[in-house]
């Protein structure tokens, strides 16, 4: 054979601090000049410079993948339909072995081509809303995202599995509790959020569990309340191991974590429930089942996609010009250190900035500007009673007080309210899906 092309399956030796290192694997482009990049059986890419490789072979020739030829499983039809919407991220993501990338470019209909346990829990519908990654999503996906829930409510699927980049995720569960739930009733089906923290070339990966228990969840699942959280949840993996995943209220948890695969868990709530998965695909819902008392939704609520909020964190570099900006929005979201608070006293009088931010907030709450605090410690409440600067800043006009809904959630929350017209003040102290629960857990 001749010099190995990107995607052929070679086997190379280099030279390391450690001694010489022979790898086999599938060769890609070089991740920098002048370098040698091969994804290993693992899943992993290993990368050498060329002045360290003393030889390079090619095993076997890039082939391109088949396509799938299996029919589709068979339907049964005693079992519910389901919607999978499809919107992107590593969840639906393939290798590509001439450019080395990740990219997300699954169509719908493969995810049953490659896990065909799927039809064992429901009858399946696809539909593709895009294929974006999840930093990319904006209020008018979610929109799109809840008109595709209510018309597979409409065509009579019991529930609907929205698969999703994992970065923003729980933003988009919380817009889909609000838009069911945040009105005073309760979704006409099962919503469930869930993806991947490991692309599907990776023997690590989590998103074939991930979408079982999902899939298993909106077809089985209890009927949602629309009161505790369950609007919308996320499920993902319970811990780092296989065979678990959690079931999470979607307007009260948040990505802790940039990489593990139980990388989501509550905020100031716990998980509502688990969902055991085991092998053949089996699955096992475990958890306490309220019986529901809201009517049922017709329709979601629609995000003013227009609406603009500002978001700031308290902090050394916080300063009043960063204020001036809050013209250009129709709100200012604070990420306040602690039980909620801002560098607004001098009390040494060698910060005239602290000074300079008083008079800021000063000027836009009497301005009738909405201002809302949460805490940067994601977990617990907002408590501006507890110091003075707290109770100072409630006088200035900064809402927020004694609320426990997450920093996450509260954004979407923000823009629920803005978006119907409600007050912020009031509906802001209201627990309108179950993001701002009178007991908290963290």
């Amino acid at each position: 054979m001749g010099s190995p092309v990107s995607g052929d399956r070679v086997r190379f030796t280099a030279t390391t601090p450690e001694g010489a290192v022979t790898h086999e694997g599938i060769l890609l482009a070089p991740s920098a000049r002048d370098h040698v990049t091969v994804k290993l059986d693992n899943g992993y890419n290993v990368t050498f410079a060329e002045s360290t490789i003393s030889e390079i072979s090619t095993i076997s020739a890039a082939t391109l993948p088949e396509e799938s030829l299996n029919a589709s499983p068979s339907e049964d039809p005693k079992l519910p339909e389901i919607w999978i919407l499809h919107t992107g991220g590593t969840i639906a993501s393939k290798v590509d072995y001439v450019t080395g990338a990740v990219a997300a470019r699954f169509e719908p209909e493969e995810l049953l081509d490659a896990i065909p346990e799927l039809a064992n829990h429901a009858r399946i519908r696809t539909r593709k809303l895009g294929n974006m990654w999840s930093d990319d999503i904006r209020a008018r996906h979610w929109n799109a995202m809840m008109m595709a829930t209510k018309e597979a409510f409409d065509s009579g699927a019991v529930g609907v599995v929205i698969t999703h980049g994992t970065d923003t995720m729980h933003y988009s569960a919380a817009a889909a509790a609000f838009a069911w739930a945040g009105g005073g009733k309760r979704p006409p089906g099962r919503i469930v959020f869930t993806g991947s923290q490991r692309s599907s070339d990776r023997g690590s990966t989590d998103g074939t569990e991930n979408l079982l228990a999902a899939v298993h969840w909106a077809a089985h699942g209890p009927a949602p309340t629309g009161e505790n959280g369950d609007a919308s949840v996320i499920i993902m993996h319970a811990g780092s191991n296989d065979g678990v995943c959690a079931i999470m209220p979607g307007c009260s948890t948040r990505k802790f974590h940039s990489s593990k695969r139980n990388a989501f868990q509550g905020i100031n709530a716990q998980p509502l429930g688990t969902i055991s998965v085991g092998r053949g695909g089996q699955c096992q819902i475990e958890m306490d089942v309220k019986q529901p008392t809201r009517d049922i939704a017709t329709e979601p609520i629609a995000f003013d996609e227009g609406k603009r909020i500002l978001q700031l964190v308290a902090g050394a570099h916080m300063f009043a010009d960063q204020i001036e900006l809050a013209s250009n929005y129709d709100a200012i979201l604070f990420h306040g250190t602690g039980l909620g608070h801002l560098p607004i006293e001098d009390p040494n009088g060698d910060s005239p900035e602290n000074a300079a931010m008083r008079d800021a907030v000063t000027e836009y709450c009497a301005k009738g500007g909405v201002a809302v605090m949460v805490t940067q410690c994601i977990h617990g409440p907002i408590h501006m009673d507890v110091y003075s600067k707290g109770r100072d800043q409630q006088e200035l006009g900064i809402t927020g007080n004694q609320a426990t809904t997450g920093p996450d959630a509260a954004l979407v929350k923000l823009h629920f309210l803005l978006s119907t017209g409600q007050d912020v003040q009031s509906g802001w102290g209201a627990n309108l899906c179950g993001e701002n629960a009178s007991s908290i857990f963290n």
